[in-house]
């Protein structure tokens, strides 16, 4: 189409300027001001992309993102995958049991709404509505997040590679407009001076340091030992065969953490993790970099990992061959990945699907390394993803067997509602593809204050100080980015 092809020359020629990128007017587009309307289910959405120079992601974030808004931030480094979105266009809330249906129904009607335009063969050229969901369905009265937020964003920047895509999520106030708001949102892009996105600024990171903490609380390390004493007392009397306790600390600075700072750390510290971040609009901040991978989706072909069992990194690489080696003979470890593995078979099974696992692999990070088992599946076209998300969350990996009794349990020993750790965060595609990660290794993130969560699995054979060993692992690797 010829309107196609003068969008994307349009883009190639972003970087000869207009305005400079800090005029007022420009800022107000960025940052989602003056572009409020009201959007009901029968509002056309312009959904434009454009492809533009490489640039960084988290330096959109840095710049546009306001505490106010609902954003979303995700990468993996070792793909060379990055995505930022901010500013709403649509949101919504699901409270139930049913919510990760409600979702569904969301994600298809706002889908629905939307005419696409620009340069569609852009591989990233798909808008996305993300999703975050709390642990529990009914997270505690006065908890930041939640059960479930719901958005398609204003603006999102995907970064696959050396290539990038902006697209706009536009609402139209009556279809006449569709012409004159094309042509407006060109002009404002073609404002953007992309050198300015194209490094992430670090120079405001000097203020995040660990002389400025000035409260530590760790969660009771004799009272996290008691409890996993008394879960292996239920598992001997096969109440249950596998629980996951999690254990937090809380710290405080002088000044508020600064979030982008903070991935920005995660992403150096751990570049095989999955480094996110969401918020809920209102100054709270959930961040982390998970390991675990819940569910992806890319044309029709799912995967999803069993993730479970886990030993440190050795100091060489003599040693760390050995602990590799007594990690995939631990008959406790392996006993621990089967639980999980067999869940997901099973589950997949149920609906229909005909899994197939990978060999029994490990999984090596900076500071740890688990037992994986990559599981695949091919996924028909009336499966809906989040489907999958409901059929997996949670799994033994961040609960227990049997889930339901282990949920129980975790509620009465943990003195902390989990909120959004080990729960589904990720996004749906205007194609059906998703990817959905587990928020473990993460922070709940609130100015001045922070709350760092992680867990370990409980299983017969478990012994109570070197699961708390395992956590403080975990913890000490998260507190060295946001501080």
């Amino acid at each position: 189409m010829t309107q196609s092809k003068s969008l994307t020359s349009f883009a190639t020629q972003s970087n000869n300027l207009i305005l400079d990128s800090n005029d007022p007017e420009l800022e107000n587009f960025w940052h989602n001001k003056q572009l409020h309307f009201t959007v009901t289910k029968n509002t056309k959405i312009l959904s434009i992309s454009y492809q533009i120079p490489t640039i960084e992601p988290l330096a959109c974030l840095q710049k546009f993102n306001s505490s106010d808004s609902l954003y979303f931030y995700w990468e993996n480094c070792s793909k060379q995958e990055a995505l930022a979105a901010w500013g709403v266009t649509i949101s919504d809330y699901a409270q139930s049991d049913s919510r990760f249906s409600y979702a569904q129904k969301f994600v298809k009607n706002c889908f629905k709404q939307i005419t696409k335009v620009g340069d569609n063969n852009l591989v990233a050229a798909k808008p996305s509505v993300f999703c975050s969901f709390t642990f529990f369905p009914d997270p505690n009265q006065g908890e930041p997040f939640k059960s479930g937020t719901l958005f398609l964003p204003r603006f999102q920047v995907v970064k696959k590679g050396k290539n990038c895509c902006l697209i706009i999520n536009f609402p139209l106030k009556e279809e006449r407009d569709k012409k004159k708001s094309i042509q407006q949102l060109k002009q404002k892009v073609n404002s953007i001076n992309w050198q300015d996105y194209r490094i992430f600024n670090t120079q405001a990171n000097t203020n995040n340091s660990l002389l400025s903490i000035d409260r530590y609380q760790s969660q009771d390390p004799d009272y996290f030992k008691s409890v996993v004493a008394s879960a292996l007392n239920l598992i001997a009397v096969d109440k249950m065969s596998k629980i996951v306790l999690a254990h937090t600390t809380e710290i405080q600075s002088p000044v508020p953490f600064k979030v982008v700072e903070s991935l920005n750390n995660l992403r150096n510290l751990h570049p095989d993790c999955y480094i996110f971040s969401t918020s809920n609009g209102e100054g709270q901040h959930f961040i982390g970099a998970s390991p675990e991978r819940l569910i992806s989706v890319q044309n029709q072909q799912l995967v999803t990992d069993a993730l479970a069992g886990s030993a440190p990194r050795g100091n060489n690489n003599t040693e760390d061959l050995h602990l590799a080696n007594l990690l995939l003979k631990n008959r406790k470890e392996k006993r621990e990945h089967q639980a999980v593995s067999d869940f997901v078979m099973q589950r997949l099974r149920s609906i229909g699907l005909k899994p197939h696992q990978l060999p029994l692999q490990l999984l090596k990070l900076s500071n740890i390394q688990h037992l994986w088992t990559p599981i695949y599946a091919h996924l028909p076209a009336d499966i809906e993803p989040l489907e999958i998300v409901a059929l997996l969350h949670p799994t033994p990996a961040v609960a227990g067997v049997a889930t339901e009794f282990a949920c129980e349990k975790i509620r009465h020993y943990e003195k902390f509602d989990r909120s959004l750790y080990a729960a589904p965060l990720g996004w749906v595609d205007y194609d059906g593809n998703c990817e959905f990660i587990v928020g473990i290794r993460s922070a709940l993130i609130d100015g001045n204050c922070a709350r760092l969560y992680a867990g370990a699995g409980i299983v017969s054979g478990s012994n109570p100080d070197k699961e708390f060993e395992e956590v403080q692992l975990k913890l000490q690797s998260l507190l060295k980015a946001i501080v």
